[in-house]
């Protein structure tokens, strides 16, 4: 086994210390302004790139990021690792039981809210191939479902901070979107296996596409049926009773991630599936305490997913790659089709307008999972960097523009509400009277 020398461990030190330290202290400020971490930590990622940093300071650029080669793979490794975590804790989020009971009125809105933006996305990619990609293809199939997925999945971390904010989130309201946009994750990554499998991403997989297919379905059905009753929730328990408190159950939640993603990269489906199933399975098991979870909800939060969006930053020219006609039409397709789809979705399950146009700006609340799959549909040639750098610009505006279209149409219904019983009221008076005054 190689390793690295001394002054290549300082290499690597200084890049994870520059690297963590820019994406905490962007993060917290963009927190301070009622902003997730996130456009925090990619901005941050953006300014020590070469979009910024890169154009201005090209020799401490080329010295810090650029030229110690063995530290750069080694922080390779780490950010692997770090989306794996990152995507082990959305799947945690992500509650069977609320599916199971919101299931009927949650799913209409979250097939409604993924059928709209996907049929758009793909149909619009499929038609105006030439603008979205500067190099012509025979096969428009997997760029198409790409953007149709991407465009698709509401981002349960940010919807869920949307409805911390404004104090619905254990409302009815607020559990039939949680419920709505944890439905949206699982048909989301189940389509992103499909468009790896269709890439076939340079015949990395194994086996065939068909195959690959119902391999990832089986394992799926099966992690959160048997294999959490049979297996791992007895691993919990005994972890939980015969072992220390709570690293073991840390520990154990670490090496299924990584078991689960060692599982899925062999299939060719890529490891953060895997670990993103896993979450599922991990966090649903009664036997995972809250306090382990929080815990390594925070190690992750805190320490890996910083590390992972700020490094972004560092693999794209944000200004070379920035076109404002893709950046308008990403943000045209993905706006019109997640609300138009969330609002028809709330429709059919018996939502007022105001409040259905309220549920459309929730749904359409983008956030880390669309970076991910667009980093790795980049890093898989499906997509290019200009289209990348439109996807991360269109999930910087849907964050913002959620928590204020959300406020603004709610208040909207109380309003038209309370008007309407108000008119109830006096009309009902105004019943009574009558038969009086005759």
């Amino acid at each position: 086994m190689g390793r690295l020398a001394s002054n290549e461990v300082l290499e690597f030190l200084i890049i994870l210390v520059v690297l963590l330290a820019t994406a905490r202290i962007m993060g917290e400020f963009f927190k301070k302004l009622g902003l997730p971490a996130i456009i925090g930590e990619l901005l941050g990622g953006i300014l020590l790139g070469p979009s910024f940093v890169g154009a201005i300071f090209p020799g401490f650029f080329q010295a810090v990021f650029i030229d110690p080669q063995q530290s750069s793979v080694a922080f390779d490794g780490i950010s692997k690792l770090s989306v794996m975590l990152l995507l082990f804790i959305a799947g945690m989020e992500v509650k069977l039981d609320n599916i199971r009971t919101r299931g009927k009125a949650a799913a209409k809105i979250s097939l409604s809210g993924i059928l709209f933006p996907l049929v758009i996305g793909f149909g619009s990619t499929w038609l105006l191939y030439d603008i979205f990609f500067s190099e012509p293809t025979n096969n428009k199939m997997a760029p198409a479902l790409f953007m149709g997925t991407a465009l698709s999945i509401t981002a349960l971390g940010v919807m869920a901070k949307i409805l911390i904010d404004i104090d619905m989130i254990k409302s009815r309201f607020g559990n039939l979107m949680m419920t709505a946009a944890m439905i949206d994750d699982i048909i989301g990554w189940m389509l992103f296996s499909v468009v790896i499998t269709i890439a076939d991403l340079e015949a990395e997989s194994r086996f065939g596409s068909i195959t690959v297919l119902l391999m990832i379905a089986a394992y799926g059905t099966f992690l959160i049926t048997v294999g959490r009753t049979k297996i791992v929730d007895p691993l919990f328990k005994y972890a939980n009773e015969k072992l220390s408190k709570p690293g073991a159950e840390l520990s154990l939640a670490m090496i299924l991630c990584l078991l689960s993603g060692i599982f899925t990269e062999w299939l060719g489906i890529k490891a953060i599936f895997g670990a993103f199933l896993m979450g599922v399975t991990v966090g649903n098991s009664p036997y995972f305490s809250e306090k382990a979870k929080e815990t390594f909800h925070d190690i992750v939060t805190y320490v890996f997913s910083p590390l992972f969006f700020v490094s972004i930053g560092l693999k794209v020219n944000f200004v070379a790659n920035f076109d404002l006609a893709i950046v308008l039409l990403v943000l045209a397709i993905s706006v019109s089709g997640k609300i138009m789809g969330g609002y028809i979705g709330a429709r059919l399950s018996g939502f007022k307008p105001n409040k259905a146009i309220a549920v459309g700006f929730g749904m359409n609340a983008r956030g880390s999972q669309e970076i991910v799959l667009g980093l790795v549909a980049l890093q898989a040639k499906i997509i290019d960097e200009k289209l990348f750098v439109g996807l991360v610009i269109m999930t910087f505006i849907t964050i913002v523009m959620a928590g204020p279209g959300m406020k603004y149409f709610l208040r909207k219904h109380d309003n038209k509400t309370k008007i309407s019983q108000e008119d109830e009221e006096i009309m009902q008076a105004t019943e009574e009277v009558s038969p009086a005054k005759m």
